[in-house]
């Protein structure tokens, strides 16, 4: 019988959230060195939910030492652990080491510095308003639905409860703290979603700034763009 979701967040949430992170990333973990995929776990985890840590280390630890059988899988009884690229005989041993690394960060205190995201993973767990934002609203799709960006813009403020509204602005102002050069402020457009370019004149942090001023203004003015 398939797992319910209660059970499969108190057994394999986390352990979920750690795989999760190694979307599109090598395995390439060793005893001695936390892969870029980890780094990136580790980094915006401590940042955000430092607790979640000691719980990825235990699901990932009881995984390791209690591996599903065939049929259990094939049951939906227990969490599959996606293709991450490495044999099936070595999947064991490298869930020990992920779990060694937790532990020893959450021990010694290591604690990965601030940096900008580094994988589609982190860039989405960072800013995950803006990445609805971008990849709803400025798809490849957005000239067949809307006049303009300013339209989309006008749209998604209208169409988006306030409080996301909000924290839309507020990721918008956390990524251009970043202070990223152009040509990696628009690699994080697209990896957050964005398929097509800012509109003329504006480069990608330039365009990022007038959204965020817009939408950071009374909402009385969103039903409209701005003269």
């Amino acid at each position: 019988m398939p797992m319910k979701p209660l059970e499969h967040d108190r057994r394999y949430g986390e352990l979920d959230q750690v795989l999760r992170a190694y979307a599109g990333q090598p395995a390439d973990d060793t005893e001695d060195r936390p892969s870029v995929a980890l780094t990136a776990y580790l980094r915006h985890t401590w940042h955000t939910r430092p607790a979640a840590l000691a719980v990825a280390e235990t699901q990932l630890r009881e995984y390791a030492r209690n591996p599903p059988g065939r049929l259990r899988l094939k049951l939906g009884e227990f969490y599959p652990v996606p293709d991450v690229g490495l044999p099936e005989p070595e999947v064991r041993d490298w869930l020990f080491v992920l779990a060694t690394h937790i532990r020893r960060s959450i021990e010694e205190g290591e604690v990965p510095p601030p940096s900008a995201p580094v994988t589609h993973w982190e860039w989405h767990a960072r800013f995950p308003e803006l990445a609805q934002f971008l990849g709803g609203w400025f798809s490849q799709d957005m000239p067949d639905e809307f006049e303009d960006h300013d339209a989309a813009v006008a749209h998604y403020a209208v169409a988006a409860d306030p409080q996301l509204v909000a924290r839309l602005v507020g990721e918008v102002h956390e990524l251009l703290a970043l202070g990223l050069e152009e040509s990696d402020c628009a690699l994080a457009l697209t990896e957050l979603g964005m398929e097509v370019d800012p509109p003329a004149p504006y480069g990608p942090s330039g365009w990022l700034a007038q959204v965020a001023d817009r939408l950071g203004g009374p909402r009385a003015e969103y039903g409209s763009p701005r003269p």
